[in-house]
C-alpha cells in the first residue's frame, strides 16, 4: 500500500474511534457519574488527544485533526467533571 492509500485508511479509523467515544461521553455528561473513571487515565488521554491534534495539524492529516477536534472537548469535559466530583467527595469527607 502506498502512503496515499494508507492516509485514506485514517478516515474510517478516526470516525470509528471518535464515534465509539460518544456514548461514554454522553452518559458521563448526562449523569455526572464518574466513580469508575480514573483521573490519571483521563489526564493522560486528554493530553494524548491534544498531542494527536497538534501532530495531525502539523502534518496536515485531516483525519487526525477532525477526529481529535471532536474527541478533545468530550475528553476534557469528562476530565473536568471527574476532577470536580473528586474535589466535592474530598470536601464531604472533611
Amino acid at each position: 500500500m502506498d502512503a496515499d492509500s494508507l492516509r485514506w485508511l485514517g478516515y474510517p479509523a478516526a470516525t470509528l474511534t471518535t464515534l465509539a467515544f460518544v456514548p461514554q461521553a454522553w452518559l458521563t455528561l448526562r449523569t455526572r457519574n464518574v466513580e469508575g473513571i480514573s483521573a490519571s487515565t483521563y489526564i493522560a488521554f486528554t493530553v494524548g488527544v491534544s498531542l494527536w491534534l497538534v501532530y495531525g495539524w502539523a502534518i496536515k492529516d485531516w483525519a487526525l485533526v477532525v477526529a481529535n477536534s471532536i474527541t478533545l472537548p468530550m475528553a476534557a469535559s469528562i476530565l473536568f467533571i471527574k476532577l470536580q466530583e473528586d474535589k466535592r467527595a474530598r470536601a464531604r469527607k472533611g
